[in-house]
């Protein structure tokens, strides 16, 4: 029987995001030949692998640490900002049965946020990846929210709002500790409360802890299973049998 609910919250990288299209080398190769610099693609490849082995993976890297892409791999060359953002953007695809899962949720009345660990952003807020994808996949209209460390932005937009949010994170569940006092104003409890997401100690857990219902989704990646995951799905269309709107 499908669970009674009236907010879900999904995860970005790895999850709303489908990184198995996104190859980063040709990215980075793209950026330096637009950039009249190609004998530099090697050299800027290698720093955005150290990068990525410092933060460990590609999510983290990307939603966390962006500016340092920037900083470190380009040189300070913020020519190159818009341009990694745009080539990016041509790789990356939606999770399998995204689009109809969000179709569902939303014909059911529940409202949708996203939930994410995005620190720091290249250029306006309104300009994020998280926002860009959203309307190149045709995603923006099923989303209001973006949570996030930079506050509560609109994705509409692009204005900041409930700073309390500022500087809160997913891992150390000071965003979800915000999140449910919130939810509980707009008459929502965290029993018809739900986080979707990929990554167990960012995602599922500290969610769980604090009273909602947790899916882990394991179509780009499974980290196995969980006493915290209340439900696994493998594709986003499975959620049509797990909830319903209250």
């Amino acid at each position: 029987m499908a669970i009674e609910v009236k907010w879900m919250g999904f995860d970005f990288g790895q999850c709303l995001m489908d990184t198995r299209g996104l190859r980063s080398h040709l990215v980075i190769g793209d950026v330096c030949k637009a950039l009249g610099e190609p004998e530099l693609i090697d050299e800027r490849i290698h720093k955005y692998h150290i990068l990525k082995e410092k933060y460990e993976n590609y999510s983290v890297l990307k939603e966390g640490h962006r500016d340092q892409i920037i900083e470190y791999v380009f040189d300070n060359n913020y020519d190159a900002q818009e341009l990694f953002v745009e080539k990016e953007q041509e790789h990356l695809i939606a999770g399998k049965g995204l689009e109809e899962a969000l179709c569902y949720l939303t014909d059911q009345g529940i409202k949708l946020s996203v939930v994410s660990e995005l620190k720091k952003t290249l250029g306006p807020v309104d300009t994020n990846v998280i926002s860009r994808f959203l309307t190149r996949k045709g995603l923006l209209k099923y989303f209001k929210y973006i949570l996030s460390p930079l506050g509560l932005v609109d994705v509409n937009t692009g204005l900041v709002y409930l700073l309390k949010y500022r500087g809160k994170t997913k891992e150390e569940g000071t965003i979800y500790d915000e999140l449910v006092q919130d939810l509980r104003i707009r008459g929502v409890d965290v029993s018809e409360a739900v986080m979707v997401g990929d990554k167990l100690w960012t995602d599922i857990i500290p969610a769980k802890k604090r009273g909602l219902i947790t899916i882990q989704y394991t179509g780009y990646i499974d980290m196995g299973p969980s006493e915290y995951a209340d439900f696994r799905i493998s594709d986003f269309r499975e959620i049509k049998d797990l909830v319903k709107g209250k």
